[in-house]
């Protein structure tokens, strides 16, 4: 394709050979009331695609690019970060990956590295190693070892993350404290604190001073281990060092140590001066904290004044209905718990079911199965869906207090409900599947093994045997990746955040 510069980005000549057979977008038809016409821009036709990842958004990069249409390098690099922003992961990935490879710009060793980030993301730490390999050995600069080792870090792959560290030493890659804190984070995810001092006395002596990403993470070591002089004396060092702004954050970590250690006085003055500097943009992470940190002081006085300074001064969003009703279960306050529930559904406009799933699972956890019923039913009659785990849930519980037939329809509107990720508990699953077996209905049961996901001709007793097969390869795959529990905890909806 021939190309025609600009001073601030290219044209591409459009080749009548090549025009795509498709159209990816309709065009208003005219009427007789002028419309508000909307730039077009090669953004907003990316944007338009949607959430959807099995859509591609490449031919839209294509087709704009073929009609000859103005773009630049920083347009690409805008259009990935935001993607990535909206964890639309796939789309930044495409994008990032078309900015590489179609040639119109040459791309420099951070755009490589974004790109080799997400594909670790989408692909597997395997693919970004090829993509890796790949990468001419003039491009090979000190971004896209980094992003690499990230990819290491966040795969907790600890023995290939040292080797590429040395390796970078030998490239006299190791010139500031950035990958010293790769490091340190990943030592700290996987509990090998012991290697975080190693890591500080290696920075002393490179003469690589530490920065308060350094310090931070050293500071949640100790917190960890409940190793209380060295939160201290960390803590004392931050406040000193003239290149280390404190912030909210800092406090709350020493807080949390203070909490495990039982030091209920000393975690009180740190969450104090958590407050003091919880301003600005995240103001509202740092609220989220304390709301989880006051729950675990035992100090239910504490916790509601918290919210109460949030009410006044801050928009509520569904994740800090769900953090301080959260928090109020811990405290074992369902009257409480129940009260800010019905607040937020006083004023909610997008139903984050997530936020009373909460309440069902104590409902059911307590043998109150009524009351979650009620809960859910209530929110079905104003129009709202439950989502998969919600069935699922109370599904459990009906197993739980021999209710088969109960489990077995909540099952069914799991099923229906459900997205990727989610699978219901075995054995609940395991039950209504006997269940159905000792019924005989061949309907019922072959509409059940329908919504299952296997084939409608398949018996109950193969289905039980694919059951085994596959939550036995779920558990060894566990196993063997070290899988973070909290990350499968809820259903991954698409739901807005404004309360």
């Amino acid at each position: 394709m021939k190309l025609a510069f600009c001073s601030n980005g290219i044209k591409a000549l459009p080749l009548s050979s090549r025009i795509r057979g498709f159209l990816l977008f309709s065009t208003e038809t005219q009427t007789s009331k002028p419309k508000k016409i909307k730039k077009d821009t090669l953004y907003s036709r990316v944007i338009k695609v949607g959430n959807d990842q099995s859509v591609s958004v490449v031919p839209v990069l294509d087709q704009w690019a073929n009609d000859g249409k103005h773009f630049t390098k920083n347009d690409l690099i805008i259009i990935t970060r935001n993607l990535k922003g909206f964890k639309r992961f796939k789309h930044a990935c495409e994008t990032s990956q078309w900015l590489c490879n179609q040639r119109y710009f040459d791309p420099s060793p951070s755009d490589i590295a974004v790109n080799l980030d997400l594909i670790s993301r989408i692909h597997g730490i395997e693919q970004a190693e090829k993509y890796f390999n790949y990468i001419p050995k003039e491009s090979q600069e000190f971004p896209v070892y980094l992003s690499l080792l990230n990819c290491y870090a966040n795969s907790k792959a600890v023995e290939k993350a040292e080797a590429l560290m040395n390796k970078m030493k030998e490239l006299g890659f190791m010139k500031t404290s950035m990958a010293y804190n790769v490091m340190g984070n990943l030592y700290t995810k996987v509990g090998q604190f012991e290697k975080l001092n190693p890591i500080m006395a290696e920075m002393r002596k490179e003469g690589i001073p530490p920065n308060k990403v350094t310090f931070s993470i050293r500071l949640s070591g100790y917190a960890a281990t409940s190793n209380i002089d060295g939160i201290e004396r960390t803590i004392q060092i931050m406040e000193a060092a003239p290149e280390v702004t404190m912030d909210w954050n800092c406090y709350a970590i020493a807080a949390k140590g203070y909490i495990k250690a039982g030091l209920i006085d000393k975690a009180l003055e740190m969450l104090k001066k958590t407050e003091e500097l919880s301003t600005g943009r995240k103001r509202k992470y740092a609220y989220d904290s304390l709301l989880a940190l006051y729950a675990d002081t035992g100090k239910k006085e504490e916790l509601y004044r918290i919210w109460d300074q949030y009410k006044k001064s801050e928009k509520l969003y569904n994740s800090i209905y769900r953090r301080m009703i959260g928090s109020l279960l811990k405290l074992d306050d369902i009257n409480g718990a129940e009260k800010i529930l019905e607040e937020w559904e006083s004023g909610n406009k997008s139903h984050d079911f997530r936020v009373p799933n909460l309440l069902v699972a104590v409902y059911c956890k307590n043998g109150v199965l009524e009351n979650a019923e009620m809960l859910v039913n209530k929110a079905v009659e104003k129009g709202k869906k439950p989502y998969a785990d919600t069935w699922g849930i109370l599904a459990t519980a009906y197993v739980e207090h021999n209710q088969i037939p109960k489990a077995v329809e909540a099952l069914k509107a799991a099923f229906l409900k459900r997205r990727s990720g989610w699978k219901p508990h075995r054995d609940t699953l395991a039950a209504c599947l006997a269940y159905m077996k000792q019924l005989g209905n061949a309907e019922k049961t072959e509409e059940f093994v329908r919504l299952l996901g296997a084939p409608g001709h398949m018996s109950i007793n193969d289905c039980e045997k694919l059951l085994d097969y596959i939550y036995d390869k779920q558990e060894e795959s566990k196993e063997m990746s070290e899988i973070d529990e909290d990350s499968m905890d809820s259903d991954d909806e698409n739901v807005d955040e404004t309360a």
